[in-house]
């Protein structure tokens, strides 16, 4: 049973309780009353992401960063420009780097995209949306880790930087799929050596 199945259920106990010891109070004498249902603990996050510490990353990996309002940054690796958005409510994060304008797609392009969305983009996909072909990486904000952070722009990068070419994050290659590329690895390294001191 989910957490929030969990907690529904505690909640309509409770108030099932409650309604049951007013009906009863009228007709008989008071009773010993039952401890209060003990409250769910806080929900736990397995990562350590905050803003302040998405940031200084983003520093590390270019001095130049911009951050234009609170949980949004805009900064560049390998001459790419880079944008991440937050949302604190949502609590999601994702980071974007643009391809190439929808108008210059072909049919074959488009089908390796969705080849390699299958098996060598891994983390991050090829999307689209304002008529620009994006790399992006989508995840939950505060289960994230500072190195999965890096890795994660370097796999973003990396399949904007291989479009046209191996289409791969860098990462790992599914090999069910259609996808037998050369993988680009030396980024990633070289931006978890940048930030992994923090």
């Amino acid at each position: 049973m989910s957490k929030m199945h969990t907690l529904k259920a505690a909640i309509l106990a409770g108030a099932l309780a409650t309604a049951a010891t007013a009906t009863s109070a009228q007709t008989q004498p008071p009773a010993e009353t039952e401890p209060a249902p003990t409250q769910p603990q806080a929900e736990q996050f397995e990562g350590t992401m905050t803003l302040e510490l998405m940031g200084k990353i983003v520093s590390r990996l270019d001095e130049k960063a911009e951050q234009p309002r609170p949980g949004y940054w805009q900064f560049k690796v390998e001459k790419r420009p880079v944008v991440i958005i937050t949302d604190l409510k949502a609590g999601r994060m994702r980071i974007m780097v643009p391809v190439a304008r929808i108008d210059q797609l072909s049919g074959d392009d488009l089908l390796r995209i969705a080849q390699a969305n299958f098996d060598s983009a891994l983390d991050s996909r090829y999307a689209v949306a304002q008529k620009i072909l994006w790399s992006v990486y989508i995840h939950p904000l505060r289960e994230l880790h500072k190195r999965q952070f890096i890795k994660a722009v370097g796999q973003t990068v990396n399949l904007a930087l291989t479009y046209g070419s191996t289409y791969t994050s860098g990462a790992l290659t599914f090999g069910g799929g259609d996808s037998n590329s050369i993988l680009r690895k030396k980024l990633i390294d070289d931006l978890l050596k940048k930030g992994q001191d923090i």
